[in-house]
């Protein structure tokens, strides 16, 4: 594909859902990355805008207003402003954080619909859902609950089991009641608008897997993955009270779905910051737009939004899709519900001052092709001995000098050495570097080539011993640290989108305004003669008190979490061992394993069980990956029931256990077997 020159990006984060706080995989996985590529082209004159948001609708809000006997805007309202605050206090540099119960996002998502509505896109049907009749309205999923007919736990919702973690529709609960008024709902007919993504699908596969095989390979795959399922129509309406009413008359009580709303909200934030050039950055063909989302958003950017996008017919389409995956905590899944996570606000109480800190490392771990680790031992790690080690160490080192023996101005520079002239070629490098690892989205690699800058540096002072040489060579003395103050200016401009607050504070030390991009690598960036500013330590070491303290919130996160589980699961009833005996419970091994079309939380398995081959559908596609499962040896109810699950007969049940945070575990056999073995 041929490379096209763009004269302005659009960079786009995914909307937070403002139902809670966010913590540090919202920062690896969207927002950091985002302001470090904001940053950079900004640093290179160009025009930019990032531009983010709350996410404000949908059943989560509505479920946590009933529980705290509130408003949905009152929930809204007081987690919107906390999580815009977090964002401000880790420099990330929107211009504009706005929200999605805006008055301008209520507008452009209506007028959105209606475009597209009036375009007759959309297919119209009419089904049989959950209505209470007490509350007089329908269900959504989440508002259902009942009896689970796989391990009957009492408390499943209608979308999941979160006792057995199987994927559920409302139809499969055995005595379902409603989560409002708690009596017993009845199927009542119900019509809602679909958006036909099996439709654009020639269009989707030519857009995606024909012109843009250059996005990551995670992204690429996903969607690869969804095109080979073969898409379905989604619904983009949904029976609620809390949402952007359907602008259909005869629609009353029907809200636009989450999904569909959401992603307008880019489109409405500008408009927002921007009423009356709006849409050049969305229309003009010399707009770049870069979404940056986590990868359970890979769909709904690559697929969903750019189909509502075309069908509408005005609008540009994104160039790229840089999604990074999760990040765990400490080897377990970060998980809200059960607390286990660092909130950005309480990561600041513990460490006042050290976003910077916190941005390194993240962006160090950065999960961008598969899902990596934080631990804090390795964030105290990076911090001691890269941060505080290398880069802090050679800038103090540089500044200490040059007060001491050029009462804090920049020496002059004399005859270059051979060994100068071999340091200034290793950084002239660093811009060419730096721009082809950012261009193509590669943060981890960029910083730690800026960090090789500094490298370079401290490796030039320890070679040259300018304070040896000072009793006898001045002249010497004055070229070293000339160019040594150089390199340290250059880590100024090329850790600045890493880096900001740090770099902030290392200007004034150099006593200069933040130096332009195109000057990254060359040795003119501080004068001879330049008066310095006052040195002091850029970093500081982290204790291992500090760590300790954090290491033990988590463990007694954990030692919570466990105590709530074994409360919330107690072991059931007696049963005769004769009952027990009936279960046939057997090895089979995957042969393959995909996604179950139309449904997001299904995998479906083709199992060798040794008795010629079964098919069973599992609820796990949250949290394994299809391919991993291929040639795993898994545990399975041989003789259950056949079920039907979305248009797939299901012949069994993969057993699984759940772990500290709520994590469906497979279990697996220990050594290999031959298919078909019983298990007792």
């Amino acid at each position: 594909m041929q490379t096209q020159h763009f004269k302005r990006t659009l960079i786009t984060t995914a909307l937070p859902y403002a139902n809670g706080p966010v913590h540090i995989g919202h920062l690896a996985g969207v927002y950091v990355p985002a302001d470090i590529y904001a940053r950079y082209l900004r640093l290179k004159g160009e025009e930019v805008l990032l531009i983010g948001g709350s996410d404000e609708h949908g059943v989560p809000i509505t479920l946590l207003a009933k529980k705290e006997g509130v408003a949905p805007q009152d929930i809204v309202n007081r987690f919107h402003a906390m999580i815009k605050k977090s964002f401000e206090d880790f420099g990330i540099t929107f211009d504009i954080y706005s929200r999605t119960t805006s008055d301008i996002h209520c507008h452009t998502a209506s007028d959105f619909f209606s475009t597209l509505y009036r375009k007759g896109v959309f297919v119209e049907k009419t089904s049989e859902q959950y209505y209470d009749r007490e509350a007089k309205q329908f269900l959504a999923d989440r508002y259902i609950t009942g009896t689970c007919p796989h391990c009957g736990n009492e408390h499943a919702y209608g979308d999941q089991c979160e006792a057995c973690g199987t994927s559920l529709n409302p139809t499969d609960l055995l005595h379902p009641r409603s989560a409002i008024s708690g009596s017993a709902p009845i199927m009542r007919e119900t019509r809602h608008w679909y958006l036909p993504l099996d439709r654009y699908e020639p269009f989707l596969r030519r857009w995606i897997l024909e012109e843009h095989a250059e996005w990551k390979p995670n992204v690429y795959g996903q969607c690869k993955s969804w095109l080979d399922m073969g898409l379905q129509p989604r619904a983009v309406s949904r029976d609620l009270d809390w949402g952007i009413p359907v602008p259909v008359e005869g629609a009353e009580g029907k809200v636009l779905y989450v999904w569909f709303d959401a992603p307008i909200g880019y489109i409405s934030n500008t408009r927002e910051l921007l009423p009356d050039s709006w849409e050049k950055w969305w229309k003009d063909p010399e707009t770049k737009i870069v979404h940056f989302i986590g990868k359970d958003n890979i769909v709904f950017h690559c697929i969903v939004f750019p189909t509502m996008l075309k069908a509408e017919g005005s609008y540009n389409l994104p160039e790229n899709v840089p999604a990074n995956e999760f990040l765990n905590l400490e080897n377990d899944k970060i998980s809200t519900s059960n607390n286990w996570a660092v909130w950005l606000h309480e990561y600041l109480e513990a460490f006042p001052g050290k976003q910077d800190s916190l941005r390194y490392v993240l962006t160090a771990n950065a999960p961008e092709t598969k899902d990596n680790d934080f631990t804090w031992k390795d964030f105290q790690a990076r911090n001691n001995n890269e941060l505080v080690a290398i880069l802090g160490n050679f800038v103090n080192r540089a500044l200490v000098l040059a007060g001491k023996y050029f009462e804090n101005r920049v020496p002059a520079c004399g005859d270059l050495t051979e060994y100068d002239l071999r340091t200034l070629e290793e950084f002239a490098g660093v811009k060419t570097r730096l721009e082809k690892l950012l261009d193509t989205y590669h943060f981890r690699e960029a910083q730690k080539e800026a960090m090789t800058l500094a490298r370079i540096g401290n490796k030039y002072l320890a070679d040259t011993e300018p304070w040896k040489l000072a009793r006898t060579d001045m002249p010497r003395v004055s070229t070293i640290l000339h160019l040594a103050l150089q390199i340290t200016a250059n880590l100024s401009v090329a850790f600045e989108p890493f880096l900001p607050f740090s770099m902030e504070r290392l200007n004034r030390m150099l006593n200069i305004e933040r130096p332009e991009w195109n000057r990254l690598g060359t040795t003119g960036l501080l004068e001879a003669g330049h008066q310095l500013g006052q040195a002091e330590l850029l970093f500081e070491k982290i204790d291992d008190e500090l760590v300790e303290k954090q290491v033990q919130k988590l463990l007694d996160t954990k030692k919570n979490n466990e105590n709530a589980a074994s409360r919330a699961h107690p072991v059931r009833e007696t049963v005769a061992f004769d009952d027990f005996a009936k279960l046939d419970i057997r090895v089979g091994t995957v042969l393959e394993c995909t996604k179950v079309p139309g449904a997001d939380k299904l995998l479906q398995f083709k199992i060798d069980d040794g008795l010629g081959g079964r098919t069973i559908v599992s609820g796990i596609a949250n949290y394994y990956a299809p391919e991993e499962m291929v040639g795993k040896q898994v545990c399975f109810v041989a003789n259950l029931a056949p079920r039907q699950l979305k248009g797939t007969i299901s012949e069994g049940m993969i057993l699984s256990a759940e772990d500290a945070g709520g994590k469906p575990v497979v279990i697996t056999a220990g050594e290999k077997v031959r298919p078909g073995s019983e298990v007792k």
